[in-house]
């Protein structure tokens, strides 16, 4: 469908600017826990371990459990009214958090967190696949990916800043009631376009059908595992990093990340909206070349945050933070863009789902708590957390090479899922 066929519902850019605030309270969410570490631990006497823990599983295992179940309905009901109640529940559960008396109480309310939160990335991608067209989806898929980083500037830095006023509890009380009034009006500002596809929304494929296609697609399968370890990488860091600011730089805590989130924040921001730019530019001459330029920023990501993580100085750290948050801001975005280039409108929801929930698992569950356990084992201390996190950061190499191996492989992909999915012939 084109721009003007979708905007006589919605304005696309409307649309796009209502998701991108939805995104930054599903961030800013995320990352409220890692800017809060040190009242966290004080409150309830726990360790990087437990810490580790909020990060990752109790986060990820019912985000990726439920994640699927609601992309099928996604697939055939109203994506923006799924996407609203999903930011109900997470704001409601962000709240509980502030309520929490014991550690196990936060944890089961980072549990009700991934569950509403699984409701937004793979509704929110379809979306925009059917608000824009191929050729414009990098530059859409950049501004809406800006949430993480604006998510990560106000967890981290905006996080700190309220504690230190007016305590720990008060910053998540006023996340969640800002993030429920929003999940609330929602539907007003934004309705469903109508779907890319030729098929009717009711006529979605049989599960066990669309995973024998999926497994089908090296390209998918490939782009998958490839954006996981990515997110290892850099999720690990990005949870863990302020810490390492803190600890080897003996830095005040709420400045140091305030400015690791500012530094990495901003220079993120900027590499996303650039890499999504150039994405549609190079898309134009081969669909292959998202890939491609994803796969290289990543390789190179990868080296400059590992570097940071090492720094001897904090001055060093914060001039690594600058080529470190441009290609970590920008890798993921020739992923996703040739993610629904490939994928058909039949089942670009539960296939951007069923990816999702293999990246989360490795991303959000195995990094932030594998560096967070092999930091606490070796003594809870900066050289350790460093330790910890050279462990998990060179996943992103692994996940450039893989990256590199599937763009051979995407055109015949998605030829194969169009056929697949019964329309050959669908543009999107």
């Amino acid at each position: 469908m084109t721009e003007a066929q979708a905007a006589r519902g919605t304005n696309p850019w409307l649309a796009l600017f209502a998701l991108l605030v939805v995104g930054i309270f599903n961030y800013a969410d995320r990352f409220l826990v890692t800017g809060l570490v040190g009242p966290l631990k004080e409150t309830f006497q726990v360790g990087d371990g437990f810490i580790g823990l909020l990060m990752g599983p109790a986060f990820v295992l019912l985000f990726v459990a439920a994640g699927v179940p609601i992309a099928r309905i996604a697939d055939r009901r109203s994506r923006v009214k799924i996407i609203a109640l999903g930011c109900v529940m997470w704001s409601a559960c962000t709240v509980a958090t502030g309520l929490a008396v014991s550690p196990w109480q936060i944890a089961l309310a980072r549990v009700g967190v991934g569950v509403g939160e699984a409701a937004f990335a793979a509704p929110a991608y379809s979306l925009l696949a059917d608000f824009f067209r191929p050729e414009r989806r990098g530059l859409a898929f950049a501004i809406l990916g800006l949430t993480t980083y604006i998510g990560q500037i106000a967890g981290q830095a905006g996080g700190p800043a309220v504690a230190a006023e007016y305590g720990w509890r008060t910053a998540f009380w006023g996340l969640g009631a800002a993030g429920l009034t929003f999940g609330l009006i929602l539907p007003l500002i934004v309705k469903d376009p109508p779907r890319g596809g030729r098929v009717a929304p009711s006529a979605t494929i049989p599960f066990r059908e669309l995973i024998a296609t999926l497994r089908a697609a090296p390209s998918y399968l490939l782009m998958a595992l490839a954006f996981g370890l990515g997110s290892l990488s850099g999720v690990s860091f990005g949870f863990w990093g302020p810490e390492v600011f803190a600890r080897a730089y003996g830095v005040d805590p709420v400045v140091a990340k305030s400015t690791f989130a500012g530094y990495f924040g901003i220079a993120g921001l900027t590499g996303m909206l650039a890499f999504g730019a150039v994405t549609d530019r190079l898309s134009k001459r081969s669909m292959q070349w998202p890939l491609r330029l994803g796969a290289i920023a990543l390789f190179a990501a990868t080296v400059c945050v590992l570097a940071a993580t090492w720094a001897p100085s904090l001055t060093i750290a914060k001039a690594l933070a600058i080529p470190s948050g441009l290609m970590g801001g920008g890798w993921s975005i020739g992923f996703l863009a040739t993610l629904a280039y490939v994928l058909p409108d039949r089942f670009r929801a539960t296939a951007t789902a069923l990816f999702l929930a293999a990246t989360t698992l490795l991303g959000f569950f195995i990094g932030p708590w594998a560096a967070g356990q092999i930091s606490q084992s070796l003594g809870n201390d900066a050289m350790s957390l460093r330790i910890g996190l050279s462990v998990t950061i060179p996943a992103g190499f692994v996940a450039a090479a893989l990256a590199w191996i599937a763009m051979r492989r995407v055109e015949a992909d998605r030829e194969r899922l169009a056929q697949a999915a019964g329309d050959p012939g669908s543009p999107m």
